[in-house]
C-alpha cells in the first residue's frame, strides 16, 4: 500500500533518474511511472471482499497502465469513445467496462453498445430514453444506474462540486418524474453518486457515504428500482501538500461494509483514479532561469501548466524535489514554465537554496492527472515524453515531440 510519506524520492529512484539519458533532442521534460510499486498497491487494494474496483481511465489512459490495472482484476470506468477504444486496445473485454460521462448522445451510446459494454451510468431522462431505443434496436438489455445529485447545508469548494449544481446526473426530485416500468429494455438496477474529489479524511468520507443511503434508499424505493448496486464512484485522495493527511484504507473497507449494510445491496462499487494511480508517477523537468524579483526568489522551469495543468486548476501543487544531492538549507521558490500566462505556475514550494540552471526538479504525485490532464498546445512547446519503470528497468512509452508533430 502506498503511503503518503516526505520521502518518496528514494536512493534507487533518484539513481535511476540521474543516470537516464537525454538521447532525444525534443526531449525537456518527462513522466515515468514505477510499475512494480504500482502492481503491489493494485495488490492491496484489492485485498477485500467488500467492494467492487474499477479503474477511472481519465486519471491516466497510458496503455501499460491500463495492463497492469487489467492483471490486478481491475475493471475500466471510461467516459469518451477514445477511452473505450484505448480500454479495448489493451485486451480488455467490453463486460468489464463501465460508461461514464455527463455527455452521453444516442451515438454514443448506440456506439458502447454495438461495441459490446453492458454497464451504464445514465446522467440525465433524455440519456436513458436513448439507451432505451438504442438497446431495443439491438436487441440488448444492459444494466442502468441513475447518477444522482444531491445537496446537503453545509458545503465546502471541492473538485467535483462538493454542494455547487454540476452537469454530473439530477436530483432526486427530477428522477421521481421516472418510473422503471417505462424502461423495459433496460435492467434499472443501481444508483450512482459522486461529487466529492480528494478527500483526506476518512471519519468526513463515512459522514458524507451515511447522509447520503436514506435519500437514494428512498429514491429506489420511490421509482420501483431494486436497489441491488450502490456506487459511491471515488474521490479518496492525496496530500498534495505534504502534510501528513493520510486515507487508512483498511478503514475505508470497514466503513463501507457499514454503508453496504445500511443501504442493504448486493453490490458496492468504488471507481477510484488519483488513489490507484498517482503515487507511481514523476515528472522530471529542467531548471531554465533563476532570479529574484520584488524579493520573490523565482525559478522558471523548461514547462509548466503545458504538462501539468492541475495545479492551475486546483491550486494544488505537486511536491517538488532537487534531483541531485544537495545539503544546503532550503527556501521557498514560485515555480514557473515558459508560457506567456501568469497561469502557468507550479506551486510556491521549498527547495535547496544552492539550485541553479539546468538542476532537474522531480514532482511527485504525477501518476494521475498529468500527461493528458495537460495543455501541450499552447506557446508551440514541445511533449513530454513517457517512461515505465519495471523489473528495474526504465523504458520509452512515448517520445518527446517537437510543435511540428502537432502542428496543421
Amino acid at each position: 500500500m502506498f503511503e503518503n510519506s516526505k520521502n518518496w524520492l528514494t536512493p534507487t529512484l533518484r539513481n535511476t533518474l540521474l543516470e537516464h539519458p537525454q538521447l532525444n533532442e525534443h526531449e525537456l521534460a518527462y513522466f515515468v511511472y514505477q510499475l512494480d510499486e504500482l502492481k503491489q498497491h493494485l495488490l492491496d487494494l484489492q485485498d477485500q471482499d467488500v467492494i467492487k474496483l474499477w479503474y477511472a481511465v481519465k486519471a491516466n489512459p497510458l496503455s501499460r497502465i491500463i495492463q497492469t490495472l487489467d492483471s490486478a482484476a481491475f475493471n475500466f470506468d471510461v467516459a469518451s469513445a477514445g477511452e473505450l477504444q484505448q480500454v479495448l486496445a489493451q485486451g480488455v473485454v467490453p463486460e468489464r467496462i463501465l460508461n461514464t460521462g455527463p455527455a452521453k448522445s444516442l451515438t454514443q451510446l448506440t456506439e458502447f453498445l454495438t461495441q459490446g459494454v453492458s454497464v451504464f451510468i445514465v446522467e440525465s431522462i433524455n440519456q436513458l430514453k436513448w439507451l432505451n431505443q438504442a438497446a431495443k434496436k439491438l436487441n440488448k438489455r444492459p444494466k442502468v444506474l441513475l447518477r444522482v445529485q444531491l445537496q446537503w447545508q453545509e458545503g465546502e469548494k471541492n473538485p467535483l462540486g462538493g454542494n455547487s449544481v454540476t452537469p454530473f446526473g439530477l436530483s432526486t426530485g427530477e428522477w421521481q418524474e421516472i418510473h422503471v416500468k417505462q424502461y423495459p429494455q433496460l435492467n434499472l438496477c443501481g444508483l450512482h453518486i459522486f461529487q466529492w474529489g480528494n478527500m483526506l479524511s476518512n471519519q468526513k468520507m463515512y459522514a458524507l457515504w451515511q447522509q447520503m443511503v436514506s435519500a437514494l434508499v428512498e429514491l429506489a424505493c420511490s421509482i420501483g428500482m431494486p436497489l441491488n448496486i450502490l456506487d459511491l464512484g471515488g474521490g479518496l485522495g492525496v496530500d498534495y501538500f505534504e502534510q501528513g493527511e493520510t486515507l487508512s484504507w483498511p478503514q475505508i473497507i470497514a466503513d463501507l461494509a457499514h454503508i453496504k449494510a445500511q443501504a442493504n445491496v448486493e453490490e458496492l462499487w468504488l471507481e477510484l483514479g488519483r488513489y490507484a494511480v498517482a503515487h507511481c508517477g514523476y515528472y522530471v523537468v529542467p531548471v531554465v532561469d533563476r532570479k529574484v524579483n520584488y524579493q520573490q526568489q523565482q525559478l522558471v522551469l523548461a514547462a509548466g501548466i503545458n504538462h501539468l495543468l492541475r495545479p492551475a486548476i486546483t491550486e494544488q501543487p505537486f511536491p517538488v524535489r532537487l534531483l541531485r544531492d544537495s545539503s544546503a538549507p532550503s527556501t521557498y521558490f514560485d515555480l514557473y514554465g515558459p508560457l506567456c500566462t501568469s497561469l502557468d505556475k507550479l506551486g510556491h514550494l521549498p527547495l535547496p537554496e544552492d539550485i541553479e540552471v539546468a538542476d532537474q526538479l522531480v514532482f511527485a504525485y504525477a501518476g494521475a492527472y498529468g500527461f493528458t490532464e495537460s495543455m501541450p498546445f499552447f506557446l508551440c512547446h514541445q511533449t513530454a515524453a513517457e517512461y515505465v519503470i519495471e523489473n528495474g528497468k526504465m523504458s520509452e512509452v512515448r517520445a518527446a515531440q517537437p510543435a511540428s508533430w502537432y502542428l496543421a
